[in-house]
């Protein structure tokens, strides 16, 4: 049985004294409760230590937005693996669509950050999906196909334990727009039956895939419901202890 992953992504938002004051509402909101969810937020660098310390002693986990390939030298405004531990994460998102558009992220890179997260003993979650035109064209599965495989190659599957994906319909992210519960499922369910041919079923079903397009309170509930949606990579509702929260919750009653 997979654990849901219920995981923020802060983006460029929250500088150090705001990231401390959300994590702190986020952690006072279970103060008196538990659960069996893994909870993971997301902020931006300079943010990690403030929300590593307000999360100290929860239930909370902290996770980087993206990483270099290399330990250490001459490459400014890069981050370490090493750095990350020691700042207090735990996870780190790999290829979002963010950085794939605007940095020009190759699979290739995706697939070398993601063998260098595990290998250092993080754990990734490799974010794969398709544009609009891509969907509208009918080629959103060779699309994710490409992006899934170029990361497998790289792994083996002792490492399905370790490894996250989630799966962004990038026409979904600030739009307004979500995938349909039919959709995001059929949609995972291609990645866990391209994994399967990677790493056979026994491996496939251990590795979670997340949902990551517009994932809110209102929607939450059917698309966590659906068999192979293991949690949530959660932009804008993250922003706010209250939807965050609440998302937890729903992820606690399915």
């Amino acid at each position: 049985m997979r654990t849901f992953l219920i995981a923020g992504n802060w983006k460029m938002n929250a500088a150090p004294g705001a990231a401390k004051k959300l994590a702190e509402d986020i952690a006072a909101k279970w103060k008196e409760e538990s659960f069996h969810s893994e909870a993971l937020l997301c902020p931006p660098f300079i943010s990690i230590p403030a929300v590593a310390a307000a999360f100290e002693g929860t239930q909370f986990k902290v996770g980087a937005q993206n990483v270099h390939t290399e330990n250490d030298g001459a490459y400014t405004g890069e981050i370490s693996t090493s750095m990350l531990k020691d700042a207090g994460c735990e996870y780190v998102i790999v290829g979002h669509s963010e950085r794939r558009e605007y940095f020009h992220e190759s699979d290739e890179l995706v697939a070398q950050k993601t063998k260098k997260v595990i290998d250092d003993g993080l754990k990734p979650i490799v974010c794969v999906g398709e544009v609009l035109s891509e969907r509208k064209e009918g080629i959103h599965q060779e699309v994710v196909k490409r992006q899934v495989d170029a990361v497998l190659t790289h792994l083996g599957n002792d490492e399905s334990d370790t490894l996250v994906i989630a799966y962004e319909p990038v026409w979904a992210i600030g739009t307004g727009e979500t995938a349909t519960p039919q959709q995001a499922q059929e949609m995972h369910q291609f990645i866990r039956d391209l994994i399967t041919q990677h790493w056979g079923e026994t491996s496939s079903e251990k590795v979670r895939i997340l949902y990551g397009g517009s994932m809110k309170p209102d929607n939450a509930g059917e698309l966590l419901s659906q068999k192979d949606v293991d949690g949530g990579l959660i932009g804008g509702a993250s922003l706010s202890a209250g939807s965050y929260s609440e998302i937890l919750k729903i992820s606690e009653t399915i």
